[in-house]
């Protein structure tokens, strides 16, 4: 049975639960959009079932930024993602994308039950992913690591059943 997930704003204004069957926080993205909405060193994001999300306080306090990529260019265009965030602290708070809608990506930084530990498998090499975006002054994790330009070779459900960790 997925793992429930309790997560929050920092502000405590909204709160949520969502089900998951992959709740390890295993890689890293240094995307321009992650640093941005999450910080200089980038976002952690879970993956969980997005029709088991329940918004358990203040849905009025929610927002939803969808991001701007190839900005300045010709290119230019928004993301079909959506990023959902606390309207009075700014907290970001899942991912949501209708190009994929049985998922629902929290942001490892939201969740606040269980404690999400790290696993045996990356105490040796932590993934690092999106480098191509990352500029020089932002710092990768210390210790053996495994960097991808993109993304790397493995789906977040892919990692998690091929580490044992995915939850029925």
């Amino acid at each position: 049975m997925p793992i429930t997930l309790e997560g929050s704003c920092h502000c405590g204004a909204v709160r949520f639960t969502v089900e998951s069957s992959t709740p390890v926080p295993y890689q890293l993205c240094v995307c321009s959009i992650c640093r941005k909405v999450g910080g200089v060193g980038g976002s952690i994001n879970l993956g969980a079932h997005s029709k088991t999300l329940k918004i358990t306080q203040n849905e009025g306090h929610i927002g939803v930024y969808r991001a701007v990529m190839d900005r300045d260019t010709p290119k230019e265009h928004i993301t079909s993602s959506e990023r959902s965030f606390c309207t009075k602290c700014s907290s970001m708070l899942w991912l949501y994308d209708e190009n994929w809608p049985e998922l629902l990506h929290p942001f490892a930084s939201a969740i606040d039950s269980p404690e999400l530990e790290e696993p045996e498998e990356l105490k040796d090499s932590k993934v690092i992913v999106k480098t191509n975006s990352k500029p020089n002054y932002v710092r990768l994790p210390e210790g053996p690591k495994k960097s991808y330009k993109n993304y790397g070779p493995d789906s977040i459900e892919g990692w998690h059943k091929k580490h044992g960790k995915f939850v029925e």
